[in-house]
């Protein structure tokens, strides 16, 4: 089975051919903790989480590393540890808002049925890393020192007579046009405005490090060398996929790509560069102003994280999704029965036609219009396919609980009796084998008031709540 994936560096899906196959390596940009993440970055989380689920399913769990960093320096950390714990000193305050914050970040990705990476780095604890890639690129002249300042500088990129990529390729922009799309910080030390920092000097009680290359006062990382520090630290000067959200291709992925190739003298960084799509709410974009803004905790407080992941992938990764309460509502009711159906079946081995479905550049509208198909035949065959239904659903981080703790999280979200509901539908069934037509539809309104809607097909009768 090949597996092809779209390259936002070549503007084309491709068939994918890892470096090594006994060592498959991907980075995918992290959480900046400094509050809850919304349901906007749980999109990459998941859409990258299938992937990395679909590479160890087809060179083996123990050949593919997954490397998604935690950003734990930046200003609105800083912002917020001032803020919220005004009696610490800063680099105290800035510890507790990071761990705190991480720890949420993995209950939530975790309650979304999301496997944890090979490795999670924290940016401060490769500051060494990103010294060196700093030298480097200082002594290569692709950066220069101005006022305790290292800037890299694009210009002197795309003048090098080398192996090396312009900068630009990868948002697809020239110089020019990367200026005026974009916010460019204007300082009397840069040579040219596209000039970015790779370093920067702390203000008095930010966290500071030595800084690299002579400068004598303490300093700080800019945000795009510290994603290249990493991914060279745990996956080396090239690797197979980088991914990240849409909005990350300039300027940080654009940053990161030179920045490496540079260091590096290389043509590439990544083999194949990976974005996922924006997310809206109900139509809008997603913003505190217009009162939309939606974190993963808030819709957790409603909903199973199965619910909220598969409403995230009932559309392709690379197109723009409308997040709505209907397409969530449908979700659990889709997950409902396929709780029903396959929960308590062990499963051995995914369908090769949902693995293929993924191989196509993750196309999990195919997946699952194949999953509901797969339920038709589990539901009314044999234990094959069930199995094959069931396993397909673990593959894809689904069915994480039995029908019977599915049921009740449901029961204790709403209060519902669960054992009231299951002796009014034994008696309604019982009502409806004996013709009592009129009892049956008085149990079935019993069972609407209590806010329980039933559903009866050939295979017998199932209940969910309303919504």
């Amino acid at each position: 089975m090949h597996l092809s994936l779209y390259d936002t560096l070549n503007r084309e899906k491709r068939p994918f051919v890892p470096l090594d196959p006994a060592n498959v390596r991907m980075y995918v940009c992290g959480p900046t903790v400094y509050d809850f993440a919304h349901i906007g970055n749980a999109r990459p989380v998941i859409v990258f989480d299938v992937l990395f689920r679909l590479l160890r399913h087809l060179y083996g769990a123990d050949h593919v590393k997954y490397v998604r960093n935690i950003t734990d320096v930046e200003d609105k950390i800083n912002d917020r540890a001032a803020r919220d714990f005004p009696g610490l000193p800063l680099n105290e305050a800035i510890r507790k808002v990071t761990e705190l914050t991480e720890k949420q970040f993995h209950d939530d990705v975790d309650a979304l049925g999301c496997l944890r990476p090979t490795v999670e780095p924290r940016a401060t604890e490769h500051i060494a890393e990103m010294r060196t890639i700093i030298d480097k690129l200082v002594q290569g002249g692709f950066a220069y020192v101005a006022e305790d300042h290292v800037l890299f500088s694009p210009q002197a990129m795309n003048a090098a007579n080398s192996i090396l990529p312009r900068y630009g390729t990868l948002a697809n922009r020239s110089l020019d046009e990367m200026i005026a799309g974009a916010r460019v910080d204007v300082a009397p030390y840069k040579r040219d405005a596209t000039d970015f920092v790779l370093w920067k000097p702390s203000k008095p009680g930010e966290p500071s490090w030595p800084s690299p290359s002579g400068i004598k006062a303490e300093g700080r990382p800019g945000w795009h060398v510290e994603c290249s520090a990493m991914a060279w630290k745990h996956l080396g000067e090239q690797f197979d996929i980088h991914g990240g959200g849409i909005d990350l291709v300039f300027p940080h992925h654009e940053n990161e790509l030179a920045q490496s190739c540079c260091a590096f003298h290389e043509s590439r960084m990544a083999n194949v560069w990976m974005h996922n799509g924006f997310l809206q709410v109900e139509g809008d974009k997603m913003s505190k102003s217009l009162g939309n803004f939606v974190t993963i905790r808030d819709l957790l407080a409603d909903w199973p994280g199965e619910v909220l992941r598969l409403n995230m992938l009932k559309t392709h990764y690379r197109s723009p999704i409308d997040w709505t309460l209907k397409g969530v509502e449908e979700s659990a009711k889709t997950l409902d029965d396929w709780y029903w159906v396959a929960a308590d079946v062990k499963g051995e081995r995914p369908s090769d036609a949902v693995v293929e479905a993924l191989s196509d550049d993750l196309n999990t509208p195919q997946m699952i219009a194949l999953l509901h198909s797969l339920r038709n035949n589990a539901a009314s065959g044999n234990d094959r396919d069930r199995s094959e239904f069931a396993a397909s659903l673990r593959f894809l981080g689904f069915l994480s609980e039995s029908a019977a703790q599915w049921k009740s999280r449901k029961q204790q979200a709403s209060g519902i009796d669960m054992k009231k509901v299951d002796s009014l539908i034994s008696d309604r069934t019982a009502a409806r084998a004996r013709k009592d037509f009129k009892e049956s539809d008085r149990i079935r309104d019993e069972l609407a008031a209590m806010g329980v809607v039933i559903k009866d097909s050939k295979e017998g009768t199932t209940w969910e709540i309303a919504r």
